[in-house]
């Protein structure tokens, strides 16, 4: 086999073109779950009321603005390896497995929305990082354990908030 052979059939960082179908649709379904989580993390900061509003008000917003560094990094791998993020609401809502939580104004309310994201996420991006590794695709398996890492984190102190 001549190394155009090998190279038509690699992607711009060595990775199996073939193995990486499966690698990409997982994080386009990833990013769709993050948009969805990042819209209602946007809604519970902007409708949050009562006793913790401060507070609350000012952990989803930085929260929130982590979920924006995030999408733009998985999106941001999608390309790397060789692919189109997707990139409109209608394919976010058909691929995301994170529902869509509105009109929430309490804030145990919206830390129990918070969590329930969290661990949506935690769960699918532990099964993204599976499927990266068995196509040894080191560099999304440690992006996405980083993600796990921080967020169980998160879940632990959103969890203490609620006396859990």
């Amino acid at each position: 086999m001549s190394n155009t052979d090998v190279n038509n059939n690699t992607n711009q960082i060595g990775l199996e073109k073939a193995d990486m179908s499966a690698v990409v649709a997982k994080l386009n379904d990833l990013l769709s779950s993050y948009h969805m989580f990042y819209i209602n993390v946007r809604g519970y900061h902007w409708n949050v009321k009562g006793e913790h509003f401060f507070s609350l008000h000012e952990q989803f917003e930085e929260l929130y603005t982590n979920l924006q560094v995030e999408i733009d990094e998985i999106a941001e791998r999608i390309l790397t390896l060789g692919k189109t993020p997707l990139h409109a609401y209608s394919d976010f809502a058909q691929h995301t497995s994170i529902e869509e939580d509105k009109n929430v104004h309490d804030g145990n309310q919206c830390v129990k929305g918070v969590v329930k994201g969290l661990q949506a996420l935690i769960e699918e991006q532990r099964m993204v990082s599976a499927t990266a590794a068995e196509a040894e695709d080191q560099g999304t398996a440690d992006l996405l354990d980083e993600y796990v890492q921080q967020q169980e984190k998160l879940v632990w102190m959103y969890n203490a908030f609620l006396g859990k």
